[in-house]
């Protein structure tokens, strides 16, 4: 009989590993608040998926355990600095592109990073075009410019 009929067993039900970035794993203090968070929620999803014998939740709170536990574990938390001249990992900066619009985003680390909320992380393209400048330097994203209006 072809293989291709037999119901495979469940045991060996595991999901591959969530990519983990080759960037310092650099996080601001609440950043490493949030994986803090992540990894003990995973924890309680592990446990509640043993107990109930859910092997399906258990291979996926296991995925996101090992995850949140390789990037708590590698977490570098960056202090906030007091030099506002430059922008640096934590500055929150403004910048208004070509069109006029003028947008407010905060260099923070990878996992807390969410553009709709103003967050970018510090290996994002606009956050290294950024790095080391200052007010009144212009940037270039993409095939366009920008203008660092403020770092604080």
């Amino acid at each position: 009989m072809s293989r291709a009929f037999i119901k495979e067993s469940d045991d060996d039900l595991e999901l591959p590993d969530r990519p983990v970035s080759e960037h310092p794993n650099d996080v601001t203090a609440e950043g490493l608040a949030q994986i803090e968070t992540s990894l003990a929620m995973a924890r309680q999803a592990v446990a509640e998926a043993q107990s109930s014998g859910d092997r399906s939740a258990l291979a996926q709170a296991s995925r996101d355990l090992r995850y949140w536990t390789a990037r708590r574990a590698t977490a570098h938390l960056v202090p906030p600095t007091e030099e506002k001249d430059v922008v640096r990992f934590g500055a929150t900066v403004t910048i208004r592109r070509d069109d006029g619009r003028e947008q407010t985003f905060r260099i923070v680390g990878e996992d807390e990073a969410d553009p709709a909320r103003g967050t970018i992380s510090h290996v994002s393209p606009l956050a290294r075009a950024m790095f080391g400048k200052a007010a009144g330097d212009v940037i270039r994203i993409a095939s366009a410019e920008a203008e660092i209006l403020t770092v604080a």
